[in-house]
């Protein structure tokens, strides 16, 4: 799952990574975003959106998802974990309640309707901003029983409350990619796809009683 204004197009070289390596992987696009873009962002349509995809797979899948589609992969794990094999979180470790979301919305908003800065897709700000107003992804992560792996760039500003993800979930496997930004996946890539293969490997092997 992609992050806010871009869309599953972020994810072309770890689907054609995973694929060399034997396995297959969707990438979709959240509501208001991609082939979605008619469409108005929702947390709800978000989480719907995930579980088609999760019910296409032949089996319980890893989810990986990265700044708003981390968020949304957290809170779709923590309320399904029967259907997934485990969660890959990149760049979304800042905690939502408290933070000042709805300033920000407010401002955003108001000067993209000034200067038309974001175009017309920008709506999809204030959209995500209000959906993910009080949403708290500690509180999930420290209810979440699936494997978990957190994936940042340690130049990410969204690695603010880092340390308390790990507080919350200490079991989580961390990596801080050096000399990558926001979009990890894109800074890093073979990096990025180090963790994602890793991981499926992790869950693949047979774990003792």
């Amino acid at each position: 799952m992609h992050g806010t204004r871009t869309s599953s197009a972020i994810w072309d070289e770890q689907t054609t990574a995973l694929l060399a390596h034997g396995h297959p992987s969707v990438a979709i696009d959240l509501p208001g975003h991609g082939s979605r873009t008619d469409e108005r962002f929702t947390l709800a349509g978000a989480l719907d959106a995930i579980d088609e995809a999760v019910r296409g797979c032949s089996q319980p899948p890893l989810l990986v998802g990265m700044s708003l589609g981390g968020y949304t992969c957290l809170a779709y794990a923590r309320q399904h974990p029967d259907k997934i094999a485990g969660v890959v979180l990149a760049s979304c470790s800042t905690e939502l309640r408290g933070k000042p979301l709805a300033a920000y919305r407010v401002v955003s908003v108001a000067v993209n309707r000034l200067i038309r800065l974001g175009g017309e897709s920008w709506h999809v700000v204030g959209d995500m901003l209000a959906a993910m107003a009080g949403y708290s992804p500690l509180a999930d992560l420290a209810q979440l029983r699936a494997p978990l792996w957190l994936v940042n760039g340690r130049r990410d500003p969204l690695r603010l409350d880092e340390w308390r993800y790990r507080r919350a979930a200490p079991g989580a496997r961390v990596t801080v990619v050096a000399r990558a930004g926001h979009d990890v996946n894109l800074h890093a890539p073979a990096a990025f796809n180090r963790v994602l293969l890793e991981a499926l490997h992790e869950l693949r092997a047979p774990r003792l009683a």
